[in-house]
């Protein structure tokens, strides 16, 4: 009864010849098919039995080698519970080649069309990417076959639940379908989506931004708050001159946007046409990105005329570095400089702050239009003005090397006709009352 069920389970039911036609009675019918049903399943298990043999054997030949173990041709009573799983495991592996061979279904071209027509036709020009098409083509093809082989099998045959057959099947398991994955739309309907949500809720996209973009671009692309660029050719300055020039060029320059960027600005959001399209519930996220526009627009020609004056410092590049007025003096018994190398870094580190300091000051649109205080935020960067700043520092101390020099020349040749030692010569001279061919 065992092996009539794992038969039945591995196996289809014979396929019986076409009856014949005869003049039996359906008594003698019903007996012969019995006689032929039980004919065929004896046949069936001589081949399981033989086929049993068969692999018992090449086993048994391949792990008793050395001893010369001869084949057998009965199975013996003490092995025949071992060879019914060695029996399950030859069918199996017999059936399944027998199954991968049957044919296939083929792709359908429809679906493989369906697939280029998804690709712009931009990426499938040239004789190259055609080539690489086919390839894809191809690879896909395998990989349905493939698929539909190992699908057919698994759905066909049962698998005998024998550890051996996973180390000679070695096989991968089939692919699961991804979790938290929707597939039943393509990526266009959403992508439509998410730009129509971006145009209705991103303002920079609105019509009023461009023109405040042309504004600022036209205004400030060419123009700086302090330019020193051309100070060589007029002279030396000194400290005090260089901090009244960067006063004075930064309050003329804002005076300057006020009166022609700004009030361009404030004639753009003075028309009703400025606020096409923007919702109620929109316009402070709207005015908000105005602020954010304009901020933007200050820092950088903020940071832009930062950047240009400390390029005049470029070691690497000295045509352009600014000559600065210094006295020697001689006061108190001492020689220095005036003014100190301190105080003229100082003076040329006032420039960067002169130009943190400017259009700090300038209303937003929306405080504009409602009699509000807020100022548009125009704070210089805090790294750039840092950068700014050792930047110089060091071109400083490197520039005055030369004027260290010469003033430690100074010290060593004439030093001591000013730190008292000439005066305590002559007094001790004088004291030792010498002749008067000593005195000429």
């Amino acid at each position: 009864t065992s092996n009539k069920r794992t038969l039945r389970t591995l196996f289809r039911p014979a396929a019986l010849p076409q009856p014949v036609i005869s003049e039996m009675s359906p008594s003698q019918r019903k007996l012969l098919a019995y006689h032929r049903d039980k004919e065929q399943q004896e046949v069936l298990n001589q081949l399981l039995i033989d086929r049993a043999l068969e692999v018992y054997n090449i086993t048994m030949d391949e792990t008793d080698k050395r001893h010369a173990a001869p084949p057998i041709t009965k199975l013996p009573s003490t092995v025949r519970k071992p060879l019914t799983t060695l029996s399950f495991q030859a069918d199996y592996l017999f059936m399944k080649k027998r199954v991968q061979r049957n044919p296939m279904i083929p792709i359908q071209q429809q679906w493989l069309r369906s697939m280029l027509a998804l690709v712009p036709r931009s990426l499938m020009e040239g004789r190259d990417r055609e080539l690489l098409t086919e390839e894809l083509l191809k690879e896909i093809v395998r990989g349905y076959e493939k698929s539909m082989q190992r699908c057919v099998l698994r759905r066909v045959l049962v698998k005998p639940d024998i550890k051996e057959l996973d180390k000679l099947e070695e096989e991968a398991p089939l692919p699961l379908l991804p979790l938290g994955l929707d597939f039943s739309s393509t990526w266009r309907n959403s992508y439509i989506k998410a730009k129509q949500q971006i145009i209705s809720t991103l303002h920079i996209l609105h019509p009023t931004m461009k023109s405040l973009l042309d504004f600022g671009y036209t205004a400030f692309f060419n123009f700086l708050l302090v330019d020193f660029s051309s100070s060589r050719l007029k002279g030396p300055v000194d400290c005090k001159s260089l901090k009244t020039d960067a006063s004075l060029s930064c309050s003329k320059a804002e005076e300057e946007i006020m009166s022609t960027w700004y009030q361009r600005v404030v004639g753009l959001f003075s028309q009703s046409e400025a606020l096409d399209g923007v919702k109620l519930d929109q316009l402070e996220s709207f005015y908000n990105c105005v602020a954010v526009l304009m901020s933007n627009q200050l820092k950088g020609l903020l940071q832009r005329t930062t950047e240009v004056f400390v390029k005049l410092f470029d070691p690497e590049d000295r045509s352009r570095l600014p000559l600065f007025k210094m006295d020697l003096t001689y006061d108190e018994n001492r020689m220095e400089f005036y003014p100190s190398l301190q105080d003229l870094e100082e003076a040329i580190l006032f420039v960067v702050d002169c130009i943190g300091q400017t259009l700090q000051h300038i209303p937003t649109m929306r405080a504009w239009l409602t009699g509000g205080t807020a100022t548009v935020d125009a704070e210089l960067p805090a790294h750039i003005e840092q950068w700014a700043k050792s930047t110089l520092k060091k071109s400083i101390r490197d520039n005055l090397d030369g004027p260290k020099e010469h003033f430690k020349g100074y010290v060593e040749s004439y030093g001591w006709l000013v730190d008292g030692t000439a005066e305590e010569r002559i007094n001790r001279f004088i004291a030792e009352q010498p002749s008067f061919d000593e005195y000429t």
